[in-house]
């Protein structure tokens, strides 16, 4: 279900599928279409945008902005382990496909790695993504940072972006061919 609102401030978006930045005016009628991982799609004056972090407070009080994405809770206190890294991923999501980039399948190794100075933990994730041109792809790998950055004792996160394997629509999960009805 879709929602009409007008943005009651300027907002920075992000046009999909160019990924160029750009700032949509306070007072500009956008059509949320929707909201995953903390991150809503709109429909505004003919494009598609995808509006993140602050911005998302210019769209008033659309479907899940008042949820804060929380991260899941360390198995034991300071740490942090693979099971967390996975769940903070399963909120990252391609902004053309209503579907984690877990279940796309596009996450192809990550590590979880003690500092040597200072405490906490440095994550190293490498992904691919559906095709190597894709302009979304540096605007997925800073979601999948900065989601990888809410986890407590995480520091430090790098997102590589890689292509081999290349990526195929085999490695999509079962539960994310349910969600694409394949």
């Amino acid at each position: 279900m879709t929602k009409r609102v007008d943005l009651n401030k300027d907002c920075e978006a992000v046009q999909v599928p160019a990924g160029n930045r750009v700032v949509l005016p306070a007072g500009t009628p956008v059509e949320i279409l929707e909201e995953l991982g903390g991150v809503v799609t709109v429909e505004a004056l003919g494009g598609r945008f995808t509006i993140a972090g602050q911005g998302v407070a210019a769209l008033g009080d659309p479907p899940g902005a008042g949820a804060a994405s929380v991260a899941p809770a360390a198995t034991e206190p300071g740490r942090v382990d693979e099971q967390i890294v996975w769940a903070a991923l399963r909120e990252c999501y391609d902004p053309e496909l209503p579907v984690n980039i877990v279940d796309l399948g596009l996450v192809y190794d990550l590590a979880v790695d003690a500092l040597p100075v200072g405490g906490g933990y440095a994550v190293t994730v490498k992904m691919t993504l559906t095709t190597p041109g894709c302009s979304m792809g540096p605007l997925i790998a800073r979601d999948a940072e900065a989601k990888l950055l809410t986890i407590p004792g995480v520091r430090l996160s790098r997102v590589e972006l890689v292509w081999d394997p290349p990526w195929h629509p085999s490695m999509i999960s079962a539960e994310g061919k349910r969600i694409l009805g394949m």
